[in-house]
C-alpha cells in the first residue's frame, strides 16, 4: 500500500497546488460570499429605509387599518385627514422631508385603486405590499357592506387546494412542510452528486490521459503495478474533492451562523427558530457523503478505464459519452418525478447501482421509500464498485502502454481476458 499512498500524495499536491483548485475553491465561494452579502445587505438597507410614509385618509373608513396592516411589514404611517393640502404634502416631498404618502378616496373603496405619490417610483416589493394591504383591507370593507362573510370573499379570491393525507398524521401541516423540505434537500443533493461526480470523474480522466500521451506512464509502471496506479490515482482526486467540499461546507456553514441571525434581526417578521426547522440534520449529511463516495469510486473507474483506451482529448471525448449518459439519464428521470408521482416502477429503477446515487438518495431524503431500499441501493453500489474496479482496473493494465487508434469492443474484451 506504500506504492498506492505515493500515488495518492502524487496526485493530491499537484491538484491542491495549481491555480484552478485555488480560484475554484477560495476565490468562487468568497466571490459568490460577497455577492450574497450585498444582495443581503441592500435588501436589509431598503427594507429598513425610507419607511415612513403619511397616508390621506379621504374615505375616512380604511385608512388606520391600511397604516396598521403596513406597519405590521415595517412601514411607519402617519395617517393625516380630509382637510391637508396635498400641495403641502408634495412641498416636502420636493424637499426630501417626505418620503412619499399614499392617497386613499371613493374609488379605493369601490375598485381598490390608491395613489402613491412620490419624487422616485416605488419598487416591485413596495408596489405587491401597498397593493396587498389595500386591497384586502377595501375588498373587506366592501363585503361587510353587503353582509356575506368569509366564504364570499375567498370565492372571489379563487379557492385554494387543501391536501389532506388519506395516512393520519397528528400535525397535518408540519408533515406537508417536511414533505417539501425533503423535495427541496432531495433535489439539491442530486444536482451535487451529478455535477460533483462528472466534474471529479473527468479529472480522473485526464489525469490519465496526461500521463499517456505524455510517455511519463511508461517510466512510473516500472516501478508500481498498474492497478496501484490506477487505485492511486482514484484516492488521490477522490482527497481532492473532500478537501473542496469540506471547505465550500465550513464556507457555507460560517456564513449561515454569521448572516442568518443578522438578517433576521434586520427584517420585521424574520423567526430564526423556524428557519433552523428546514436545515438538515447529521443523518443526511451522512447519506449523501455514503453515496458521494460510493457512486465517485464507481463513475471514476469508467472514466479511468476512459482514459487508458484513448490517445488524444478527442477521442477522449467520444468514448465517455456512454459513462456521461449513465449520468444524464438518472437525472432526467429524477427530474420527471421530482414533485411525486405514483410511478412506483421508478423506485425499482433507482435500484441500478449507476442510477442510485442522483435517483435513489432523493428518495431516501424525501422518506418516498423504505429504509432497506436505501440500504439495498448501498449494498448494490458497493458490490459494482468491486465489480467496476476489477473491470476497468483490467482495461488499465493494458491500454495504459497501448498507442494508435482507440480499440473495439472486440478489442477490450480480450484485453480483459487478456490481463
Amino acid at each position: 500500500m506504500r506504492q498506492v499512498w505515493v500515488v495518492l500524495r502524487r496526485e493530491y499536491l499537484e491538484r491542491v497546488k495549481t491555480k484552478g483548485f485555488i480560484i475554484g475553491t477560495l476565490a468562487i465561494p468568497l466571490l459568490l460570499i460577497g455577492l450574497m452579502g450585498l444582495n443581503i445587505f441592500i435588501a436589509v438597507q431598503a427594507t429598513g429605509s425610507d419607511r415612513e410614509l403619511a397616508l390621506v385618509d379621504f374615505t375616512g373608513v380604511i385608512g388606520e387599518e391600511v397604516a396598521e396592516q403596513l406597519g405590521r411589514v415595517g412601514y411607519e404611517i402617519e395617517v393625516v385627514g380630509r382637510e391637508v393640502s396635498l400641495e403641502e404634502l408634495d412641498r416636502q416631498v420636493v424637499d426630501d422631508e417626505l418620503e412619499g404618502y399614499v392617497v386613499l378616496d371613493d374609488l379605493t373603496l369601490s375598485e381598490g385603486v390608491f395613489a402613491y405619490r412620490s419624487k422616485d417610483s416605488p419598487g416591485g416589493t413596495r408596489v405587491a405590499l401597498f397593493e396587498s394591504a389595500v386591497h384586502d383591507i377595501a375588498l373587506d370593507n366592501y363585503l361587510a357592506t353587503i353582509s356575506t362573510g368569509e366564504a364570499l370573499r375567498s370565492l372571489i379570491e379563487g379557492g385554494r387546494l387543501v391536501f389532506e393525507s388519506v395516512i393520519e398524521v397528528e400535525d397535518q401541516e408540519a408533515a406537508e412542510a417536511a414533505r417539501v423540505t425533503g423535495i427541496a434537500l432531495g433535489f439539491g443533493g442530486a444536482m451535487f452528486l451529478y455535477i460533483t461526480m462528472l466534474l471529479y470523474g473527468a479529472f480522473v480522466l485526464r489525469s490519465v490521459l496526461d500521463e499517456k500521451r505524455n510517455r511519463v506512464v511508461e517510466v512510473v509502471i516500472s516501478a508500481i503495478t498498474p492497478w496501484r496506479l490506477l487505485l492511486g490515482k482514484v484516492l488521490g482526486v477522490g482527497s481532492m474533492g473532500l478537501t473542496q467540499m469540506g471547505i465550500w461546507a465550513a464556507c457555507a456553514g460560517v456564513l449561515l451562523l454569521i448572516a442568518a441571525p443578522m438578517v433576521a434581526a434586520r427584517i420585521p417578521g424574520a423567526d430564526l427558530a423556524r428557519i433552523a426547522e428546514f436545515v438538515p440534520g447529521p443523518g443526511v449529511f451522512l447519506l449523501l457523503a455514503a453515496f458521494f463516495l460510493l457512486g465517485y469510486f464507481l463513475y471514476a473507474s469508467l472514466f479511468a478505464a476512459v482514459g487508458a483506451m484513448c490517445a488524444t482529448e478527442e477521442e477522449a471525448g467520444q468514448a465517455q459519452f456512454p459513462v456521461i449518459m449513465l449520468l444524464v439519464i438518472p437525472f432526467i428521470l429524477q427530474m420527471a418525478t421530482i414533485g411525486g408521482s405514483s410511478m412506483a416502477w421508478m423506485d425499482w429503477v433507482a435500484l441500478f447501482p449507476f442510477f442510485s446515487p442522483v435517483m435513489m438518495f432523493p428518495r431516501a431524503v424525501a422518506e418516498s421509500v423504505p429504509w432497506w431500499m436505501t440500504g439495498l441501493s448501498l449494498v448494490f453500489m458497493a458490490a459494482a464498485v468491486v465489480g467496476t474496479s476489477w473491470l476497468a482496473g483490467r482495461i488499465y493494465r493494458v491500454g495504459i502502454l497501448m498507442q494508435g487508434k482507440r480499440p473495439t469492443l472486440r478489442e477490450l474484451a480480450r484485453w480483459v481476458r487478456q490481463a
